[in-house]
C-alpha cells in the first residue's frame, strides 16, 4: 500500500479530537439541535475514515466495503448538512426534512446491505463498482447534492450575511472555511467514481481540517450570531 493509503488513520484520529471539542460545545447548549447534528456528522465522518483505515491495514472484505459505502457515500456529509438546516430553518421544517432524509438513508443502506457483490472487480482500492445492483450508485449523487446544497450552500449563505457587516469578519471567514472544507470530500468522491480513491483520502483530511478551523473561528468569535437558532442559552455543567 502507498503512503497515501494510510491517511485515513490520521483523519480518524483527528475526528476523535474534533468530536470531543464539538460534543463538549453541544453539552453546553443541549437544546441546540444544529450542534447535535454537527456532532453526529463528525462521528459518521470518522466512522467512514475508520473503515478506510481498517481496509488499509487488513484488506478488503464484503463487510468493510458495505460499511464504507454506507458511512462514506450516504452518511459522510449529510449529518453536517442537517445541522446547518437546523441552524438556518425553523424547527418544524427541519424536523420534516429530517424524517424524509432518515427514510431515504434507511432504504438506501438496506439496498447496499442486500446487494450482491462482483468480487472479480475487487482491487486494493475501495470502489463502488463492485455493487451488482448498479442502480444504487445513482442514488448516491442525490444524497451528495443534498449535502452540498445545505452544508456548503448554507455556509456560503451565512458568509454572505456576515459580509454585509464589518464586525462579523471572523464569522465570515469561518463560514468560508467550512464551505471549502465541505466541498473537498465531494470532489474526492467524484474522483473515486473515476477510480482515483486515494484522492478521496487526501480531500477527506483537508476537508475536516478546514471545517474544524472554520468551526473554531466562529466558536471563538465574540460577535453575536445573525442566526436566531444560534443565540441559545448556555448551560453550565
Amino acid at each position: 500500500m502507498p503512503f497515501v493509503a494510510y491517511i485515513p488513520i490520521s483523519t480518524t484520529l483527528f475526528c476523535i479530537y474534533f468530536f470531543y471539542v464539538i460534543y463538549s460545545h453541544w453539552r453546553q447548549k443541549p437544546d441546540a439541535l444544529y450542534l447535535l447534528w454537527w456532532t453526529l456528522g463528525v462521528v459518521f465522518y470518522g466512522i467512514g475514515t475508520l473503515v478506510e483505515s481498517i481496509h488499509t491495514i487488513y484488506g478488503w472484505s464484503p463487510l468493510i466495503f458495505k460499511a464504507w459505502y454506507i458511512a462514506g457515500a450516504f452518511l459522510g456529509g449529510v449529518p453536517l448538512a442537517q445541522g446547518t438546516i437546523y441552524l438556518l430553518m425553523k424547527k418544524k421544517t427541519a424536523n420534516t426534512m429530517t424524517s424524509v432524509l432518515i427514510v431515504v438513508l434507511i432504504i438506501s443502506s438496506i439496498l447496499v446491505i442486500l446487494s450482491p457483490l462482483d468480487k472479480s472487480l475487487v482491487s486494493e482500492k475501495l470502489n463502488g463498482n463492485v455493487l451488482e445492483w448498479t442502480f444504487i450508485r445513482y442514488i448516491t449523487p442525490f444524497i451528495n447534492i443534498y449535502a452540498v446544497i445545505f452544508l456548503v450552500g448554507g455556509a456560503l449563505y451565512s458568509a454572505f450575511k456576515y459580509y454585509k457587516t464589518v464586525e462579523f469578519k471572523g464569522r465570515l471567514w469561518g463560514n468560508v472555511l467550512i464551505a471549502v472544507g465541505g466541498i473537498l470530500p465531494g470532489i474526492g468522491g467524484t474522483a473515486t467514481k473515476m477510480g482515483y480513491t486515494y484522492v478521496l483520502y487526501v480531500t477527506e483530511l483537508l476537508g475536516i481540517l478546514l471545517i474544524f478551523w472554520g468551526y473554531m473561528v466562529i466558536k471563538n468569535d465574540q460577535s453575536l450570531s445573525v442566526h436566531e437558532n444560534q443565540v441559545a442559552k448556555t448551560v453550565t455543567l
